[in-house]
C-alpha cells in the first residue's frame, strides 16, 4: 500500500541509540519506515515489536523472524509486551498523529481535501466516528471539543450552528459540514481553520490525547535503565505533554521536592528539540510541523 516517507527516519532512530542485540517498540508502526530502519540496526539476537490499530498497517507486515506486529492501539503497551513475554525494552518509538496513507484515502475522512462521509477513526472497528461527534453530541460537548482540541475561538458559535443545523437533517459529509460553517472559513484563512476543525474532531473520535497520557505514564517502568524514548509530535497539544512529561514525569502540577530542594522524575530529556531541515519539509511536507524529543530513563 502507498505510505510516504517517515518523518525525522535517521534522527528518531539515531535517537534510540540501538544495541544490536536490544529490545525495541515501534508503537505507531503504519507503512513500516521506522520500523524497518530500526531492523536494519539490530543484530540476529534483536527482537522488535510494533503496534498499529490501523487495519490497513497489516498489510505491511515485515517478513522478518525478529518482528513482531501487534493489531491493537499502544494505549496497551505493557499490557500487551507482557502478553508477548517482556517488561522491559531497550528502547520505544512513537511518530503521533495520523499517517499519510490515512490522510490520502479519502473515504476515511481525514482531510480536508476529499468529499468524503465523516468518519476520521483510526481503528475502523470503533463505533465513535466523526459522524457521531458531528450528529449526536450535545452543543456544550462540541463546544468543548472545538475548544480544547482545536484551539478555536469561534467554537460557541460553531457548536451552535451545527446543532441548530442538524435539527433539520444530519450532517454526513465533509462537504456538508463545510457548508454549515461556511461563515467562519473566510477564503483567506480557510485552510488553517478547517484543518483546527478537522484536527479537533479527528483527535475527540481516537481519544488521543487520553491515549497519549496513557501511553506516557507506561513508558518509564516498561523502558529499561539507560533506555531511550524518541517521540515525534505534530501540534501543540501533543508536544506540550511530552515536553512537560519528560521534565517532570507529570502532566500538570510539580513534582514533590526532598528536605533539599530536590525532585526525583522518571526520565532525563536527551539534547534538545530536533525539527525537520528545510529539504527533509519540501521532501515531505507532512515532516512541516513535526516535533521530536528524545529522553531516557534514569
Amino acid at each position: 500500500m502507498e505510505y510516504h516517507n517517515p518523518v525525522l527516519l535517521k534522527e528518531s532512530v539515531d535517537g534510540l541509540n540501538i544495541h544490536p542485540d536490544g529490545v525495541y517498540v515501534d508503537v505507531t508502526f503504519g507503512g513500516g519506515g521506522h520500523s524497518k530502519e530500526i531492523l536494519k540496526r539490530l543484530g540476529n539476537k534483536g527482537k522488535l515489536f510494533a503496534f498499529d490499530q490501523d487495519s490497513d498497517a497489516l498489510k505491511n507486515i515485515i517478513d522478518d523472524e525478529r518482528f513482531t506486529l501487534i493489531h491493537e492501539n499502544f494505549r496497551f503497551v505493557k499490557r500487551f509486551l507482557r502478553f508477548h513475554g517482556v517488561k522491559e525494552v531497550d528502547g520505544i518509538l512513537a511518530d503521533f498523529g495520523v499517517s499519510s496513507h490515512q490522510f490520502d484515502v479519502a473515504e476515511r475522512g481525514f482531510s480536508t481535501r476529499f468529499e468524503a462521509d465523516l468518519d476520521m477513526r483510526m481503528n475502523q472497528d470503533n463505533k465513535l466516528s466523526a459522524f457521531h461527534v458531528v450528529n449526536e453530541y450535545e452543543e456544550e460537548q462540541l463546544k468543548q471539543v472545538f475548544l480544547q482540541y482545536g484551539e478555536l475561538r469561534a467554537a460557541p458559535a460553531m457548536a451552535r450552528l451545527i446543532v441548530e443545523f442538524r435539527e433539520t437533517e444530519p450532517i454526513i459529509t465533509s462537504e456538508q459540514l463545510k457548508t454549515v460553517l461556511r461563515k467562519f472559513l473566510p477564503s483567506r484563512y480557510e485552510n488553517k481553520v478547517l484543518a483546527q476543525i478537522y484536527q479537533a474532531i479527528r483527535i475527540e473520535v481516537n481519544q488521543e490525547i487520553e491515549v497519549l497520557k496513557e501511553f506516557l505514564l507506561q513508558t518509564p517502568e516498561t523502558l529499561k535503565v539507560g533506555g531511550r524514548l524518541s517521540l515525534i509530535s505534530y501540534h501543540s497539544l501533543e508536544d506540550r505533554l511530552v515536553k512537560r512529561f519528560i521534565r517532570n514525569g507529570m502532566f500538570e502540577g510539580e513534582p514533590e521536592r526532598d528536605m533539599f530542594g530536590n525532585f526525583e522524575v522518571p526520565l532525563k530529556k536527551v539534547n534538545g528539540l530536533i525539527v525537520p531541515t528545510a529539504t527533509e519539509i519540501k521532501t515531505n511536507n507532512r515532516a512541516r510541523s513535526a516535533k521530536l524529543r528524545i529522553a531516557e530513563k534514569l
